[in-house]
C-alpha cells in the first residue's frame, strides 16, 4: 500500500503531507518497508530475470 492515498487519524490529513508528527513518523515507516514493493512488476522481473543471467554466466565460465 502507498501512503499517497492514506488519511491521518491524528491530523486528518494525507500522511503523504506529513503535517503532524504522527504522519511523517509513518510516512518514514511505509517508505522504508516498500523498497521492493515499490516498484512496478515490469522492473522486478527485469531484475530476477538479470540477475539469473549472472549466475548462468558465472556457472558458464566456471565450467
Amino acid at each position: 500500500m502507498t501512503y499517497d492515498r492514506l488519511v491521518c487519524a491524528n491530523c486528518a490529513a494525507p500522511v503523504s503531507e506529513g503535517r503532524c508528527p504522527v504522519c511523517r513518523a509513518n510516512r518514514e515507516r511505509l517508505q522504508q518497508e516498500n523498497f521492493l514493493a515499490g516498484l512496478n512488476p515490469v522492473a522486478l522481473i527485469a531484475l530476477v530475470a538479470a540477475l539469473i543471467a549472472a549466475v548462468a554466466l558465472l556457472a558458464h565460465q566456471t565450467a
